[in-house]
């Protein structure tokens, strides 16, 4: 068995994620998330999505990046200024 690195549950079921070559140990995708996932510069919560990197950072969404200064954030194509 191994044991999840954010929990500490022996689980045989365990799995392992690698990521930017270190490879992490965990017993759920609750862990992993805990452990992995960015967090909104602007709002703090884990970004589970694609979220968005703007000025070197990452948002949740288009809100927190515009809350944050990023002015050319869009979050669907609907709000998105015409290319011609």
């Amino acid at each position: 068995m191994a044991k999840c690195e954010v929990c500490g549950n022996d689980y045989y079921l365990a799995f392992q994620v690698i990521t930017a070559g270190v490879t992490h140990t965990f017993d759920s995708f609750e862990c992993a998330i805990h452990k992995l996932a960015p967090v909104c510069d602007h709002c703090d919560c884990k970004v589970l999505g694609h979220g968005i990197e703007a000025n070197g950072t990452f948002y949740c969404c288009a809100h927190c990046a515009h809350a944050a200064g990023a002015r050319s954030i869009v979050d669907n194509a609907d709000h998105a200024p015409v290319q011609q």
